[in-house]
């Protein structure tokens, strides 16, 4: 009995060990026809398998740049827009006011500069107003002075005429006192005023 069942155990070990090496066979043999197959991917058989995996990617893919990138940048996009947009404006907006306060200096010099005219033509015809008045005031003291000199003059003039002639008298009726002679007042007086006279 127990012979008997060596016997089996053994059958059963060869069937085992006959099925293994079978096994191995097999899978020595897909191996082979793997390796003579080439890539997998361009085996033909699973070509349908491929094409629903990409079909399958390519909507995964599409959903999400659909539903969750491609907002995101479209809202990042018009938000760019807008910022420069608004920039844009701004600095437009800046330009104008920029020409308006240089419009505004450029109106200010100049009415400074016709200010500034007027006061300096105000100021020279002031200046000459003072000047004439001056020169006419100086011009009255220099006439009113040279008449009182004139007059100072004259009279300085008349009466030296008539001291000379005193003296003129005086030293004739000397001389015709000292020559012995009669010395008449009148005709002395007479004698020295022609004399004088020329």
């Amino acid at each position: 009995m127990a012979n008997e069942a060596n016997e089996a155990a053994h059958a059963v070990s060869e069937a085992a060990h006959g099925a293994a090496e079978a096994a191995h066979g097999a899978a020595a043999a897909a191996h082979g026809a793997a390796e003579s197959a080439g890539m997998p991917q361009l085996d033909f058989s699973t070509y349908p398998n491929q094409i629903f995996w990409l079909v399958v990617s390519i909507v995964v893919i599409y959903l999400i740049l659909s539903r969750v990138a491609l907002p995101r940048i479209g809202s990042v996009l018009a938000e760019r827009q807008g910022t420069i947009t608004n920039d844009i404006a701004a600095a437009e907006e800046l330009k104008l006011k920029a020409l308006e306060a240089e419009e505004a200096y450029n109106q200010a010099l100049a009415d400074a500069r016709l200010e500034a005219q007027k006061i300096i033509a105000e100021a020279k015809a002031d200046i000459q107003a003072d000047l004439d008045a001056a020169t006419a005031e100086a011009d009255a003291q220099i006439a009113a002075k040279a008449a009182e000199s004139q007059k100072s003059i004259d009279e300085i003039r008349a009466g030296a005429l008539e001291s000379v002639t005193e003296v003129a008298k005086d030293t004739a009726k000397e001389i015709v006192a000292a020559l012995g002679q009669p010395a008449d007042a009148k005709s002395i007086t007479a004698a020295v005023s022609a004399r004088l006279k020329g």
